[in-house]
């Protein structure tokens, strides 16, 4: 076989289609060059498309809009999901990626909105209802998993604030709790309890509490209650 045919067999076996909200795709595969923080995105996409997770997801979502000018849902929430999966922690790092002219296609929807947006999209949301629509989405890629054995970790955390936030408060004194602001004593913060499947890393849920809640105790009606719906 001569060197260029050897050349054109390996490029036609670093090619991958793939099944995306925007059509059917090829992508690529150097295994040399460096990989992007987004790189393997589409692979996910197509993982959400074949699975019908997003759609569903896109469907149950309780947002509304009564304005002809107001965002589609679709758009919304495949911001929050790409602005999740590229590690903002912040409604402002939104704008870092609203110049994607790939990956929003993928999804299927035409532009990402900005944080503005964003931020009154999830105030329109009731909170019970919210909480209820995740919850259900959520334990759709968790549930089949527990019916075998497995043990239950819970592990409570606290998260340093800045500004005015729900639920900022400062907690109890270092000097006779260790649960206080570990970075900044002193300063307001919330109490994030992660329910996780041991050895897993898998997170089943997680508990956002004031900063003075950080007690297991805070937790447990939450934790009860979400057990008992098994």
């Amino acid at each position: 076989m001569g060197e260029a045919k050897r050349k054109a067999l390996a490029r036609q076996n670093d090619v991958v289609a793939l099944d995306t909200f925007g059509g059917r795709i090829h992508v690529e595969w150097n295994p040399s060059a460096a990989v992007t923080p987004l790189g393997q995105l589409p692979f996910f996409i197509e993982f959400l498309k074949v699975s019908g997770l997003f759609d569903a997801w896109v469907e149950d979502c309780p947002l509304s809009y009564q304005s002809n000018n107001a965002s589609e849902k679709r758009e919304v929430l495949a911001t929050f999901l790409l602005s999740i999966l590229a590690g903002h922690t912040r409604y402002a790092h939104i704008t870092a990626i609203r110049e994607d002219g790939i990956h929003p296609e993928l999804l299927g929807v035409k532009k990402l909105v900005s944080e503005d947006a964003a931020r009154r999209a999830l105030k329109k949301i009731d909170e019970s209802a919210g909480m209820a629509w995740l919850d259900e989405h959520l334990g759709k890629t968790t549930r089949p998993l527990l019916s075998t054995p497995w043990i239950l970790d819970l592990d409570g955390t606290v998260k340093c604030l800045y500004g005015k936030q729900e639920g900022a408060v400062v907690g109890y004194d270092r000097r006779k709790s260790p649960w206080d602001n570990p970075k900044k004593p002193g300063r307001p913060s919330h109490g994030y309890h992660s329910a996780l499947m041991a050895n897993t890393r898998l997170a089943l849920r997680v508990e956002v509490m004031a900063g003075n809640e950080t007690a297991p105790k805070h937790s447990m009606p939450g934790i009860w209650a979400w057990l008992d719906a098994f």
